[in-house]
């Protein structure tokens, strides 16, 4: 039988590597993360890049890597390796946590049990009981004379992620948080520091990303008032780097497409020009682990005649069908009359939802050419106004 800790005992692993395995039970309802924290003597991180997860999934030096959460029949696995030996100088011990991002508690998470993958040994660790904590932290492996170690934890928090960073060390208080540089690692721009939103939302540029629920669809619209003639395309970025355009008009080199991905990302049709009510586009979004980031762009061929899309009062609104919406109003929109694409947001997909991002981009003055997406060094996807082919005639 294999041997097992029970929570607050500590044992000597068999090598300084291996892998943690935590599982539960699949369950439609939970957004269960797993987060590694590389900490000093003191029990801190000593900076972003003491934090291992999603969005930055290899520690300094290979100390410790993220592997994507898998579903396997019923049970969902969430893994990390670990390897002491290449711990960076000061950094002693991993603390291994999870955190359920829907608010249930893991009262609700089945059957969770962690298990440490050693030197060809396996090592069960089974939690107490929870009730309404939604952060745990699992167990920890350290150094100590000259041995590898592993002490189950178990250890619960009601603030979920934002009290396992306070905990660390990490500053997550989002009123005094700096803006990163395209350079800086991703903690900042991922949702470790978004609180889930709810209800009606106004963005505006220079805001703050929100992190909403992820939902199995949601439609990106984009409206405007009639007398013109906009288009609305979709620009899908997956997970291999790769770039689809889902359009009902192509562009250079680049075919219509109004369905990818057996329905991931959909164009529900055309709305031309005429009198009467709004006009809207709506793009309809089936996120899968393959998308990485959706981005609709409002366009207007120069053949309309010129028009701000501050004249036109351009806006866009995500609905994730859930009692939550994301509008981007146009009240800063571009004034420039010969403008003729906009990006009003970004669609970020993360484990932990979607996080919406107010970029509110324009083309340069009478450029039709498309935007293009491109993954920054942090990890994030972000947008290059007319770096990709020209639109055709329409």
């Amino acid at each position: 039988m294999s041997p097992s800790l029970q929570p607050g005992e500590n044992t000597a692993l068999e090598a300084f590597s291996g892998m943690v395995i935590v599982t539960h039970d699949v369950d439609p309802r939970l957004d269960v993360n797993l987060t590694a924290f590389l900490l000093t003597d003191s029990g801190k991180v000593q900076g972003d890049s003491g934090i291992v997860y999603y969005n930055q999934p290899k520690g300094p030096q290979g100390v410790a890597t993220f592997i994507s959460p898998q579903d396997s029949g019923a049970v969902k696995s969430h893994c990390i390796n670990f390897d002491l030996q290449k711990a960076p100088t000061g950094i002693t011990k991993i603390a291994v946590t999870l955190t359920e991002d829907k608010r249930l508690g893991f009262s609700a998470v089945k059957n969770l049990k962690a298990e440490i993958h050693s030197g060809g040994h396996v090592l069960h660790l089974l939690p107490n009981a929870f009730k309404t904590e939604n952060g745990i932290i699992v167990l920890e492996l350290y150094v100590r004379n000259g041995q590898c170690k592993a002490r189950a934890i178990w250890q619960g928090f009601s603030s979920g992620l934002d009290g396992l960073c306070k905990n660390y060390g990490v500053d997550v208080d989002e009123s005094s948080a700096p803006q990163p540089s395209p350079s800086a690692p991703a903690l900042l721009t991922s949702s470790l520091n978004l609180q889930k939103v709810s209800g009606s939302i106004n963005l505006t540029k220079g805001q703050k990303p929100v992190l909403i629920e992820k939902t199995p669809e949601i439609t990106a619209s984009i409206s405007w008032p009639s007398g013109t003639d906009y288009d609305v395309l979709a620009l899908v970025f997956t997970k291999d780097g790769g770039q689809v355009d889902v359009a009902t008009f192509g562009a250079e080199g680049v075919p219509p497409l109004m369905n990818y991905g057996n329905g991931a990302v959909v164009h529900m049709g055309d709305v031309g020009r005429g009198d009467g009510s709004d006009k809207t586009e709506i793009i309809k979004i089936r996120l899968n682990d393959d998308i990485l980031a959706v981005v609709p762009v409002a366009y207007s061929a120069q053949s309309n005649g010129t028009g701000s899309f501050y004249e036109y009062q351009v806006s866009m609104l995500i609905d994730n069908k859930r009692g939550t919406t994301v509008s981007i109003p146009a009240k800063n929109a571009s004034k420039k009359s010969t403008v003729y694409s906009c990006v009003p947001g970004i669609i970020r997909n993360t484990p932990q939802g979607i996080i919406i991002d107010p970029v509110e981009r324009y083309s340069r003055p009478n450029s039709e050419n498309r935007p293009k997406l491109v993954r920054e060094k942090d990890g994030t996807i972000d947008v290059v106004m007319d770096a990709g082919p020209v639109n055709e005639y329409k």
